[in-house]
């Protein structure tokens, strides 16, 4: 994938045992930001700098998730345990749509994002990503 391409279309789970498909946020931006394992140092910082903007976000029309290939109760305490707004989603690593998974540490994803836009193109790709600045930096693009 590359910026500029169609996202691959998605149904997955959510944390809050629901599903969430690509097709029904079409006319949104849509932030897919992907992380390695759910309640760890380097995933909390990113996720608490997304939930510190969330406001920001939603102003700017960006629907935000979080995913990794966690199973959704994982997803699920740590989206409780750290009050985020926004659903984590759970990608099967199996049949991975992103092709995020780490060839450094396989079974993992990447630290890894896409902007997808209203029409269903991936806007911007960001890789590799600082987990401290994220955040910032993709409202930055917007």
């Amino acid at each position: 994938m590359k910026d500029g391409s169609l996202a691959p279309a998605f149904d997955v789970a959510a944390h809050d045992g629901s599903r969430v498909a690509l097709a029904d946020h079409a006319g949104r931006y849509v932030l897919v930001w992907f992380f390695p394992e759910a309640d760890t140092p380097h995933c909390t910082i990113e996720g608490n700098g997304f939930r510190d903007r969330f406001r920001d976000f939603e102003a700017r029309n960006v629907t935000v998730f979080g995913a990794s290939f966690d199973a959704p109760d994982k997803n699920r305490a740590f989206a409780e345990k750290f009050g985020f707004p926004f659903k984590l989603l759970t990608f099967d690593k199996a049949a991975d749509v992103f092709g995020v998974e780490d060839p450094a540490d396989p079974g993992w994803p990447k630290r890894i994002s896409f902007l997808i836009g209203p029409d269903g193109r991936i806007v911007k790709i960001f890789d590799p990503v600082d987990h401290t600045t994220h955040p910032a930096q993709v409202l930055a693009e917007l």
